[in-house]
């Protein structure tokens, strides 16, 4: 179901370019929107897409992943093991800002007289630049350009370059760079999808010094204790003569160039940008950090950066790339989203992915489940690297999460719902800590990563580790039911669905619970009679027990899913059909999403669902269910989910495509693509969906595309339809490049392996032997479906 209109942006404003994010004119109106949707970052550093000129504003966000403050959550009524401390990511002080005086009067977008504008984020060159000229009210013209990166190759250093030109005129020109820290967070008053505001003073001062053309200072959080040095230096490039001064206060430094501009001369700023954060470093080892980092920048240049910076996509473009044939708007959101992936893991070592990766502080800057789900599938296939990284991070969390399970009056490990440091940092257990499915979901992640990359090695050492401990809390949670008849259930449990809380058998958790207890009995099973001195070890290690492995699988082949005979549905909960049915013909669209409009408990009392619940595990775990199940199923739930949570509707167009409703998957899709881009929610002001992003690459692949890969083995099924031209992407399988060409027009598809000694995949049920360097050309069967005149319009 989709209750929302999409309100593309204003194609006169932003024209749709296949590679490029572009901006033909000042648009004071989407200030708030644009400065998530220009915003830099490289999943260690992020900077939102403010004007250089530091306004007007939304709201000026610098953010270090990971970097956070600590609160106590006050719980109006206590109880036993309830979560105690909030964590949300801190807006660190501002280095971009550059401000400009011509004849002593600044430059300010918003009220001066822009003869010409242009901005624009290159997805290609991984820079947002800028071209304005400006007509003062006296005549004189200045020509303005800047450039602005954060380095994917350099994970501590963004950069940028101002260009000022007197067009028509002689005057007087000063550039004032900057280092602020004046802003806290943006609260979201009343919507838990926003973030915290501190009314005491976060980042408390140590250190500050101003050294010619350098300003560093170095800052730390009243509570957690986490410290953070940042710099900036420059260099400057003119035809005049300059003079400079600087100086640095605790939360403000400058570095003023004075010249006499001269008409068709340029003076050129060249600004680098360094931060350092740590939890137990010195304040001077962190600012003796950022002072070798910027003598590096500034000694290697901003051109060299800028080539860096090219290189490093052009890698990422040529394994991640999803191109559609005869249509540039569609092409444009596709990239737009699958850059903001880029962005939001390249460089996040030794920490999570955030909901809204670090374009804007949305959820608190946290990490939650759907960076397993939805984002770790793209990143296996195309970057398995980042995909690595991430379960190793999960895997730093593990001695939490067992503790956490303690705290739950629970064996093994159950990791955070949402969280930055490890610890559960949702104060709503309902629909937060009782969303125990998170361990599977980094089960399932880590099977997915292990059968697509082939890193066993990984699995026999951290990994097991986790599924040992997350099967164990499984085993504990769950119980045998006489009134199941045997059955295995797990009561008291939410599922992905946020509007269906604390309910017995869910069938998704009780589904990847499953999945999660199979798992981890093969691979430790494995290891005892493959690797013996290993398993030796992982039972020292986890004090594993004689008959573990057994409950494990016991448990899983007596898993209780519940069933509607007489409706022939997997029920989403036992208590399902219950529950009455939600007055959807008599809820208008301002109503939507109901979270911000009904008491939580009214909503649980209907059969009304936020996310895709069932529908996400069928996608998941497709082949566990017949077609007559997946048609019955979907064609019963989807006209109850609202698409509240930008997470659904990627999952409905995949199972849509499967099922033939074309025009259906269609519609789902084209709401996935422009979750942020038309602001579907209208919340991208805080940050991209960064998880809907990734299930954007999953509805192209596994939706469009039709491929499926249960076991590690690779099919192909391509959607019929005219829904697009075609489609061209890679997947990495088991270190093979593979390239993947499906042309509608031509009903075919063309399958090279690029890299590789050999692979076998599957066409429409036809077997295919691949050699590398040799294409396989095979035809498409399925005849196409006439469209029913829904444009997928940009």
């Amino acid at each position: 179901m989709l209750t929302r209109k999409i309100e593309a942006l204003p194609p006169h404003v932003y024209p749709p370019d296949e590679w490029r994010l572009v901006e033909t004119k000042f648009y004071p109106r989407l200030i708030a929107q644009t400065e998530t949707l220009f915003a830099l970052a490289n999943g260690f550093l992020g900077m939102r897409g403010g004007f250089d000129e530091g306004t007007p504003t939304y709201f000026n966000g610098t953010f270090v992943n990971g970097f956070h403050e600590t609160w106590p959550i006050i719980h109006g009524e206590d109880a036993y093991g309830f979560a105690r401390t909030g964590q949300t990511i801190v807006n660190v002080p501002d280095s971009r800002i550059i401000r400009l005086y011509v004849d002593d009067e600044p430059f300010d977008p918003s009220k001066a007289t822009l003869i010409e504008y242009e901005r624009a984020l290159d997805m290609r060159t991984g820079t947002l630049e800028r071209n304005i000229v400006w007509e003062k009210h006296s005549g004189k013209m200045i020509r303005i350009r800047s450039r602005r990166l954060v380095s994917f190759v350099h994970r501590h250093i963004a950069a940028v370059e101002y260009e000022v030109t007197l067009l028509n005129d002689n005057a007087p020109i000063v550039l004032s760079s900057e280092l602020n820290h004046m802003l806290g967070n943006q609260a979201a008053i009343g919507d838990p999808r926003g973030t915290r505001a501190f009314k005491e003073r976060v980042l408390l001062p140590e250190y500050h010094a101003a050294d010619d053309e350098r300003i560093t200072m170095s800052h730390i959080t009243r509570s957690s204790r986490m410290r953070l040095a940042c710099g900036v230096d420059h260099s400057i490039e003119s035809e005049v003569p300059v003079r400079m001064e600087s100086e640095c206060g605790e939360d403000r430094g400058r570095v003023v160039f004075s010249l006499d501009g001269e008409k068709g001369k340029t003076v050129r700023l060249r600004k680098f940008m360094t931060y350092h954060n740590s939890r137990s470093a010195e304040f001077m080892e962190l600012v003796e950090r950022a002072g070798r980092a910027l003598e590096r920048a500034k000694r290697e240049g901003f051109e060299e950066l800028v080539e860096a910076q090219r290189k490093y996509l052009d890698e990422f473009w040529s394994k991640a790339d999803v191109g559609v044939r005869g249509d540039p708007a569609i092409q444009q959101v596709i990239r737009f989203n699958l850059w903001h992936i880029a962005q939001a893991s390249a460089r996040a070592q030794n920490v999570g992915i955030p909901a809204k990766g670090l374009t804007g502080d949305g959820y608190e800057g946290q990490y939650f489940w759907d960076a397993e789900i939805y984002v770790l599938p793209f990143l296996a296939y195309t970057q398995p690297r980042l995909a690595k990284n991430l379960l190793r991070f999960r895997y730093s969390m593990l001695e939490q999460a067992r503790q956490r399970a303690k705290e739950v009056n629970q064996k093994g490990a159950l990791f955070p719902w949402r969280t930055i440091n490890g610890e559960e940092a949702s104060a709503y257990y309902a629909a937060g800590t009782a969303q125990y499915h998170i361990n599977a979901d980094i089960s399932y992640a880590l099977k997915k990563y292990v059968e697509v990359s082939g890193d066993v090695d990984y699995l026999h050492g951290e990994g097991v580790e986790m599924l040992v401990e997350t099967a164990r809390l499984w085993a504990d949670l769950g119980f045998y039911s006489k009134a199941k008849g045997g059955k295995f259930c797990i009561n008291g449990v939410t599922g992905p669905d946020e509007y269906n809380t604390v309910v017995n058998n869910n069938a998704y958790t009780n589904l990847m619970a499953q999945e999660n207890l199979r798992y981890a009995a093969e691979t430790v099973d494995w290891l005892r009679y493959n690797k013996p001195q290993r398993y030796t070890a992982l039972a020292h290690e986890t004090k594993l027990g004689e008959g573990e492995i057994a409950d494990w699988r016991r448990a899983a082949d007596m898993m209780y899913v519940p069933f509607d005979e007489a409706a022939g549905i997997h029920l989403q909960d036992g208590n399902f059909l219950d529950r009455e049915e939600w007055d959807f013909a008599n809820t208008p669209p301002s109503k939507y999403p109901l979270l911000l409009h009904f008491h939580p408990l009214v909503i649980y009392r209907h059969q009304v669902i936020k996310q895709a619940d069932v529908v996400l595990a069928m996608v998941l775990l497709g082949n566990q269910f017949s077609e007559e199940q997946k048609r019955r199923n979907f064609e019963f739930y989807d006209p109850l989910t609202t698409g509240d949570s930008s997470l659904s509707v990627s999952v409905q167009s995949i199972l849509a495509f499967e099922l033939g409703h074309m025009e259906k998957a269609r519609q789902y899709l084209r709401f996935a693509l422009l979750m942020d881009l038309a602001d579907v929610g209208e919340n991208v002001q805080h940050g991209c969906h960064i998880a809907s992003m990734g299930g954007t690459w999953m509805a192209l692949i596994y939706g469009a595309a039709g491929m499926r890969d249960y076991g590690g083995e690779i099919s192909f099924n391509p959607a019929p339809g005219n829904h697009l031209k075609g489609l061209k992407f890679s997947v990495t399988v088991r270190g093979q490049w593979l390239k993947v060409d499906i042309d509608r027009e031509a009903r075919s598809a063309t399958y090279l392996l690029q890299e590789g000694e050999g692979l076998e995949i599957t066409h429409e049920g036809r077997k295919l032997t691949l050699v590398e360097g040799r294409p396989t050309t095979v035809s498409l069967t399925a005849p196409p479906v006439p469209r029913s005149g829904v444009e997928f319009a940009y």
